[in-house]
């Protein structure tokens, strides 16, 4: 069973490396979620993050898990009960805003990639004897950014980093070109009220744009 767990995660962080994109999205009208999908499809970032920053998650995974379209996580997950509820509404994956033990263990046994948050060489220790290799790195500007990455990639050179808070499309490309930042996340991907401006047309121009700087910056 650990092999088989090691394999999943290591599929599902190897399309995430390949993506280099998490959009993290927080829902408060639900009839959005038919043209956030359909955006993210068409501009080919197919992982989206529904944070439990509003009391419409739940639902709003299970709605955008439906088609099998989007590889559909659950994002600042604070408890096992929430771990346990977004599963078992469809979530693939789990992202938290720190290190919580009972949520990694019952990831780990539910064979569900998990990505705590971490930011202090202690937390990652932490990550690194539970046998994860890829962390959140949270929140990235606030805790000195791609400096504070360069630095812990020294002791941990085997660890790869998510970093989210603070990115936006001016400086993705420092990010998404650092050897040990397997991905970069954030609300500048996509939004709701990206959503509720914008047309489609418009939202997918921004995302093909995103998805373009990130081949530019990783050739």
């Amino acid at each position: 069973m650990e092999k088989v767990m090691k394999d999943k995660n290591k599929t599902f962080f190897d399309r995430l490396e390949n993506i280099k994109l998490l959009p993290l999205y927080t829902a408060h009208d639900l009839n959005l979620l038919t043209r956030l999908e359909h955006v993210l499809v068409e501009s080919g970032i197919l992982f989206i993050e529904v944070t439990f920053r509003s009391e419409l998650a739940l639902e709003s995974i299970k709605q955008l898990s439906t088609s099998g379209k989007l590889i559909v996580g659950a994002g600042t997950v604070r408890t096992l009960k929430e771990a346990e509820e977004a599963v078992q509404h469809g979530a693939q994956f789990i992202v938290c805003p720190s290190f919580i033990p009972e949520v990694v263990n019952y990831c780990q046994e539910q064979q569900i990639p998990i990505l705590p948050g971490t930011v202090t060489p202690t937390e990652i220790q932490y990550a690194k004897e539970a046998g994860l290799n890829v962390i959140k790195f949270f929140p990235a500007d606030v805790y000195g950014g791609i400096n504070a990455i360069n630095a812990l990639s020294g002791p941990y050179y085997d660890m790869k980093f998510v970093p989210t808070g603070g990115i936006n499309q001016k400086n993705l490309p420092e990010y998404v070109s650092h050897k040990n930042i397997l991905a970069a996340g954030g609300s500048f991907i996509i939004s709701e009220k990206m959503l509720e401006e914008k047309d489609d047309e418009e939202l997918i121009k921004h995302l093909t744009e995103l998805v373009n700087v990130v081949k530019e910056s990783t050739k």
